[in-house]
C-alpha cells in the first residue's frame, strides 16, 4: 500500500471490506478523486480538496456531488452508473453498511474493460474514423436533447465565458512560460473582444446547454464496437453548461494532444455536418486554446501532487499556440458526374490535413437540410423535381457559398463536395476564392463509365448515403456536362 494514502484508501484496497466478491482491488487516482476497482465495480470517492473551480472540502458537499455525479452521467450512462454508497464505521475500519451516519461517499458504477477507453484505443494506433463518426452520431444526439439555459441565464453570456478562460492564465504562474502564456493571453482577449457579438447571438440561438463538460479521449470509452461518454463534470454549473461548440473543442483539442490531426479533422467535420451548426466553426478555434490551457493547468496541478516535471504543460501551452496561428486558408471544389469519387476524395484531403484546419460541405447534406430532410431521408423527387429542380440546385449552391465566405472569414480552409457541372458555378466559387484570399483549387477524381454505373448501383443498394443519383441521373448528367477548360486551375491530387 502506498504510506502517502489517507487512512480511509488505504484499507479500502483490501478486497474483503467490499459486498461483493473480489479477488483484488486496483487503486487509479485523478488530480480530485480516488478511483477503487474491485471486481465487476469500481468505487468514485472524491478528495477533500478545495480548489478554484471546485469545493469538495466537507462531507456533505461531497455528498452533494456524488448525487449530482449519478444523475447526470445517467443521461447517457445510466447502466454505468448505478448508485451512491455510503461508506460506514472509522477510516482505519470502513464498512459499506451501518447504522450510523456515513464517514463518507462513493459513486458506485459497472466496469468496464479500461482497454476500450478511446485514449488507449488511441495509443495503440485502433482508433479510426468510423469511431469518431459513432460519437458525432452521440454527441449530436445528446446535444439535442441536453436542457437548454434560458437567454437570461448568466450560462453562455461573456462574463461566465471569459472567467475561466482569464482564471486558466492566472493559475499557470510557471515562470518559464510567462512571455508564451502572456502572447497567448493577448490573443485571448482581442479574439474574446470580436467574438463577443457571435457568443451572444448563440447563447439566444439556444446552443448553450448542459453539457457533459470533461470530453476528452480518456472519458470516452468503446463498448460492443460503440462509443459511449461517461464522467462528466458534476462538481461546477459554469463548467457544465457551456456552448456546444465548446464541448466539441475538448475532443478536437484531446484528438490534437495524441497526434491524431487527421482523426480531430474528422471529429469535428462529421459533428457539424450532423448538426448543422457551422457557426460554432466561428467559435472553435477561441475555446480549443481555452481547452489547451485547461489540460495545462490539469496537467500543472498533477505535477505538483506527483512532484512531476512540467512536460505535459509546456506541451499544451505548445498546442495552444500552434492553434492561434492556422495555415492560410484554401478553398477546394470537386467536380465531376455522380460515382466519380468525389466524396471519397474530399474525405481524403480532410484526414491529411496536418493543421486539422479544413471543413468540408456537401451539398446532398445542406440542400436535404434545407428542405428539412435527415441526410439519409429518400425525397422521392423526380429528376430535374423537388429538392432537385433547378431553382432548389442554385439555392443549394448559394447556401454552400454563404457557408464557405463565412468558413473562409473565420480562418478555416472549406472543401465543397458537389458535382460543379458548370462552368458558371466553378467561377462563382473561384470568385469566392479571390475575395477572401484563399488559395483555390479543383479536385476531379477520374473515374470510367463502367465505374460510375457500378458505384452509384452499388450506393442505392446500400442505402445509406445522403445521395440519391441513380443511373437516369448520370445519364443526363453527362449531357450537361461542362468538362474543366485549361485556364480552370489549379487541379489538385486526388490525396
Amino acid at each position: 500500500m502506498e504510506s502517502n494514502l489517507p487512512p480511509l484508501i488505504q484499507a479500502l484496497l483490501e478486497s474483503q471490506r467490499y459486498p461483493d466478491a473480489t479477488q483484488s482491488v486496483e487503486l487509479v487516482q485523478t488530480h480530485i478523486s480516488w478511483l477503487l476497482l474491485a471486481g465487476d465495480f469500481a468505487y468514485k470517492i472524491k478528495k477533500p480538496l478545495r480548489l478554484p473551480f471546485l469545493d469538495f472540502s466537507t462531507l456533505a458537499q461531497r455528498q452533494r456531488s456524488c448525487q449530482d455525479e449519478l444523475r447526470l452521467n445517467r443521461r447517457f450512462a445510466p447502466d454505468l452508473y448505478l448508485e451512491v454508497v455510503g461508506i460506514f464505521n472509522t477510516p482505519q475500519d470502513p464498512r459499506f453498511a451501518g447504522q450510523d451516519a456515513p464517514i463518507e461517499y462513493a459513486v458506485k458504477m459497472r466496469r468496464f474493460d479500461e482497454t476500450g477507453r478511446l485514449d488507449r484505443v488511441c495509443a495503440r494506433g485502433e482508433l479510426e474514423p468510423r469511431h469518431l463518426s459513432d460519437l458525432a452520431d452521440t454527441l449530436v444526439a445528446f446535444h439535442a436533447t441536453a436542457a437548454v439555459a434560458p437567454p437570461a441565464s448568466r450560462f453562455g453570456s461573456a462574463p461566465q465565458i471569459a472567467a475561466p478562460v482569464r482564471q486558466n492564465f492566472d493559475d499557470l504562474p510557471i515562470p518559464g512560460l510567462r512571455a508564451r502564456l502572456t502572447a497567448l493571453r493577448v490573443w485571448t482577449e482581442t479574439q474574446f473582444k470580436q467574438l463577443t457579438p457571435v457568443f451572444e447571438a448563440r447563447q439566444r440561438a439556444g446552443w448553450v446547454r448542459e453539457c457533459h463538460g470533461d470530453l476528452h479521449l480518456a472519458n470516452l470509452v468503446l463498448i460492443d464496437q460503440k462509443v459511449r461518454l461517461f464522467d462528466c463534470i458534476e462538481f461546477s454549473e459554469e463548467l457544465r453548461w457551456i456552448d456546444v461548440a465548446s464541448e466539441v473543442a475538448f475532443t478536437y483539442v484531446d484528438l490534437l494532444a495524441h497526434g491524431q490531426p487527421g482523426l480531430s479533422t474528422w471529429f469535428v467535420n462529421e459533428v457539424l455536418s450532423r448538426s448543422g451548426d457551422y457557426e460554432a466553426a466561428l467559435v472553435l478555434r477561441f475555446y480549443a486554446v481555452y481547452r489547451a490551457l485547461v489540460r495545462a493547468k490539469v496537467a500543472a496541478i498533477r505535477s505538483s501532487q506527483t512532484r512531476g516535471d512540467d512536460n505535459e504543460v509546456v506541451a499544451y501551452v505548445a498546442l495552444a499556440e500552434r492553434l492561434v496561428a492556422p495555415p492560410p486558408v484554401r478553398l477546394v471544389i470537386t467536380h465531376g458526374l455522380s460515382g466519380c469519387g468525389k466524396t471519397t476524395a474530399a474525405a481524403a484531403l480532410l484526414q491529411n490535413d496536418p493543421q486539422a484546419s479544413t471543413l468540408r460541405l456537401r451539398s446532398d447534406v445542406e440542400r436535404k437540410r434545407r428542405f428539412g430532410l435527415a441526410s439519409t431521408a429518400h425525397s422521392d423527387s423526380g429528376s430535374n423535381a423537388g429538392i432537385y429542380s433547378a431553382k432548389a440546385s442554385a439555392e443549394t449552391y448559394q447556401r454552400l457559398r454563404q457557408l464557405a465566405e463565412m468558413l473562409l472569414r473565420a480562418g478555416w480552409s472549406v472543401v465543397v463536395d458537389a458535382t460543379f457541372l458548370k462552368r458558371a458555378e466553378r467561377a462563382d466559387f473561384r470568385q469566392l476564392a479571390a475575395q477572401t484570399g484563399a488559395a483555390f483549387g479543383i479536385l476531379a477524381p477520374p473515374a470510367t463509365p463502367a465505374q460510375l454505373r457500378e458505384r452509384i448501383l452499388a450506393r442505392a443498394a446500400l442505402g445509406h448515403d445522403a445521395s440519391e443519383a441513380t443511373l437516369e441521373v448520370l445519364a443526363q448528367q453527362v449531357q450537361t456536362l461542362e468538362p474543366l477548360t485549361a485556364d480552370e486551375g489549379p487541379l489538385i491530387a486526388d490525396s
